[in-house]
């Protein structure tokens, strides 16, 4: 049975449509790369240049002058390693607090069923519709002074984990593909005496490993790339993220234009690594719960 195409395979075998059709695809290709690798070609090829080639007028699209040094010298200058080190550990408290957060509401409004769960669903979703920047103030206000408890919470990574803990759109992924498992396998489970916690971690957790690989990759990329917020929050050199120290070196201290080239071309390959090892794994796993079976 064959696969329904925009142009039949009757059109594909004609020469001229065979010979439009692969143009067409050719050059639509050819843009998308432009459009989205030139910006990290740029990037990595400036790191390579020498001050002044960089400050050329034209500008040069290829390198003369060949100095793979300055990321060496951009490692150690900018104090990438502390800054590092600080992104790893929030994108991996993030992720733990947020896979945690999000898998329990995801469970509870599947499985559980509470009272007006499809009001708070609707709720979590409508959070979607809001641009990020309308939240700013009210999400600042929280953490510098903990509703209940009264702490402030700026300067702490628990500034940059709260907020992110309940994230709509990973709930209503996890949702849909709890709502996939047959409820036959909780009832039997039920039957022989687990809990619901228990059913939860050693039956609906196992069968959710694609999805829950998709969350997990999306919770870390989004601490590892925001700046906005982190740069609200995390004033205190110290425990700045690499993107926020990045920007605040540029504009506060003398940093010869190609280093932080190199520092941004080094704070983007973690998370260009992940997408291509796990970009299969993205698509299969938001895809697995659209259809049952």
């Amino acid at each position: 049975m064959s696969n329904r195409t925009l142009i039949s395979d009757t059109e594909l075998r004609r020469g001229r449509s065979r010979v439009v059709y692969f143009a067409t695809l050719a050059v639509v290709t050819i843009l998308f790369v432009a459009v989205f690798v030139f910006p990290l070609y740029w990037m990595v090829t400036s790191a390579l240049k020498s001050p002044a080639e960089y400050a050329l007028t034209p500008p040069t699209f290829v390198p003369q002058s060949f100095e793979p040094g300055t990321y060496a010298e951009a490692w150690d200058q900018l104090q990438i390693a502390h800054y590092f080190t600080n992104t790893v550990l929030y994108a991996l408290g993030g992720w733990l607090i947020q896979l945690v957060v999000d898998v329990a509401a995801a469970y509870a409004l599947s499985k559980l069923r509470p009272i007006l769960g499809r009001l708070v669903l609707g709720l979590m979703l409508a959070s979607l519709m809001l641009p990020a920047s309308a939240l700013l103030v009210p999400a600042y206000l929280t953490v510098s002074d903990l509703p209940i408890f009264h702490v402030n919470l700026l300067n702490t990574p628990w500034a940059l984990w709260l907020p992110a803990a309940a994230n709509a759109f990973n709930i209503y992924v996890l949702k849909r593909f709890f709502d996939q498992i047959p409820d036959d396998l909780l009832d039997a489970a039920s039957i022989d005496g687990a809990g619901r916690l228990r059913i939860l971690w050693n039956v609906v957790l196992p069968l959710s490993r694609p999805v829950l690989g998709v969350v997990s990759i999306f919770a870390i990329i989004g601490i590892w790339k925001d700046f906005l917020w982190p740069l609200l929050v995390l004033q205190d050199p110290e425990s700045q993220t690499l993107s926020v120290a990045l920007s605040r070196l540029a504009s506060v201290s003398q940093v010869p234009p190609t280093e932080m080239m190199a520092g941004l071309v080094i704070a983007s390959v973690p998370m260009i690594i992940v997408f291509l090892i796990f970009q299969r794994s993205i698509i299969s796993g938001l895809s697995s719960g659209a259809m049952k079976g």
